[in-house]
């Protein structure tokens, strides 16, 4: 059961810190780590692994202005980008402190679904024009591309049983034999082995000491909103599946998450969030244990010794990396709509309308950043902070007169109690 869960969630894993520049043995290493610490958070409670987010994709390409292609390498700041990610951490740890004491209704006051369901939509079309570049570099990479978006999506709706679930792991092995026949007959550009021929076998994974810098940190820390919005979510899918509410748990989910967020900048790994991925496997084997979770977790600690599986996982073909990069933002932009889809957003409201659309165009357009001072915002900050605004702004007399009547009710209902007692 342990080696299902780590099939499930190793494509995103190993993709996410490729796409930042981060070293994969790290990532793999941390998410292990972090998995154990989200265990001891939540006293073993929530059923749940801890693996690199795609949240941090467009915020860490933004701070660090890294691009990348299979010839790349390591990017070359990712002291920098570790540093942001590290006060997220600290900075999405706080919130789990107030949602301890206080509870999490004033989270949804703040972000209601529609806030939340533009702020993920935003993330997955703004880096869609970094997945088409990648994928259209020259025409057998598009056609590369093609192939392997047809067949992870072949995959996740006709495979049987297991194979359903992951659907990106078969594609991206597929897709990259089909890129190695093509190459070693001739008939297409051959993949370059030379630096997995000179990686050792094992060793230590690669850590790397964070650098705080203002700039940085001011792109990356909106992200949290995402992180909070992914934590709620899987709280809510996973006590719907086990039939047994995790809701009181929500503080303790998002402190574990926090906590193996810094732990893994600390030592230079990417942030990290619980995975979607893996309730498809408890949805397959109705087995909710998390002592599960412990054993993938010791796996992907050991995987991340093993240097050479690093290195050939740099060998991916940018075609076939293209494909992937496609799927999953793909995936990250609906993941959006359903938020709404399943929370009724009424479109018919024009508030909704305008702080739905807003951000998602802003997000679309904008590939520069906002710059003041040592203050910036890329084209996931600035949407994120415009529908949290946007909608605090439309909520409209009615609304704050509800909020109102509803602290007064609260207060009378106190009193009245406390006279009771009397």
């Amino acid at each position: 059961m342990g080696v299902q869960h780590v099939l499930a969630m190793f494509g995103s894993t190993v993709l996410a810190p490729l796409m930042m520049g981060f070293d994969t043995n790290t990532a793999l290493f941390f998410s292990g780590i972090g998995t154990i610490i989200f265990y001891i958070v939540t006293g073993g409670r929530v059923p749940s692994y801890v693996g690199s987010s795609f949240g941090f994709i467009g915020v860490v390409v933004s701070a660090t202005g890294y691009n990348y292609t299979p010839s790349s390498g390591r990017n070359e700041h990712v002291d920098v980008a570790a540093g942001g990610i590290l006060i997220c951490g600290i900075v999405y740890g706080l919130i789990g402190v107030i949602v301890f004491f206080a509870g999490y209704n004033w989270i949804e006051y703040i972000m209601p679904p529609v806030v939340t369901g533009a702020v993920v939509m935003t993330i997955g079309i703004h880096l869609s024009t970094s997945a088409f570049q990648s994928a259209t570099q020259t025409s057998f990479d598009g056609w590369m591309a093609f192939t392997t978006v047809m067949l992870i999506s072949l995959v996740s709706i006709y495979a049987p049983g297991m194979l359903k679930r992951i659907p990106i792991l078969i594609g991206m092995v597929i897709g990259y034999l089909i890129y190695f026949g093509v190459g070693y007959s001739g008939h297409g550009p051959a993949i370059d082995y030379t630096e997995l021929y000179n990686t050792p076998w094992f060793a230590a994974p690669s850590f790397v000491k964070p650098r705080f810098e203002g700039n940085a940190i001011s792109i990356i820390v909106p992200v949290c909103v995402v992180l909070l919005a992914e934590n709620l979510g899987h709280i809510k899918a996973v006590g719907a599946m086990a039939e047994k509410p995790l809701d009181k748990y929500l503080a303790r989910a998002i402190l574990g998450d926090a906590v193996a967020t810094i732990v893994s900048s600390a030592g230079g790994g990417p942030g990290t969030t619980t995975y979607s991925e893996n309730i498809g496997v408890m949805a397959v084997t109705q087995i909710f244990s998390t002592l599960i979770f412990l054993v993938a977790a010791v796996i992907a600690i050991f995987l991340g010794f093993i240097q050479k599986f690093g290195a050939a996982i740099h060998t991916i073909p940018e075609g076939v990396f293209g494909g992937l990069s496609i799927i999953l933002f793909a995936l990250i932009t609906v993941s959006g709509a359903r938020i709404w889809v399943e929370n009724e957003v009424d479109f018919k409201d024009s508030r909704n309308m305008l702080v739905a659309g807003v951000p998602v165009i802003i997000g679309a357009a904008m590939q520069t950043t906002l710059k003041w001072g040592n203050f910036q915002l890329d084209g996931i900050g600035l949407p994120t902070y415009s529908a949290i605004l946007l909608y605090q702004i439309l909520r409209g007399w009615d609304s704050i007169k509800s909020i109102f009547q509803r602290k007064k009710k609260r207060s009378m209902s106190i009193h009245s109690a406390q006279q009771h007692a009397v």
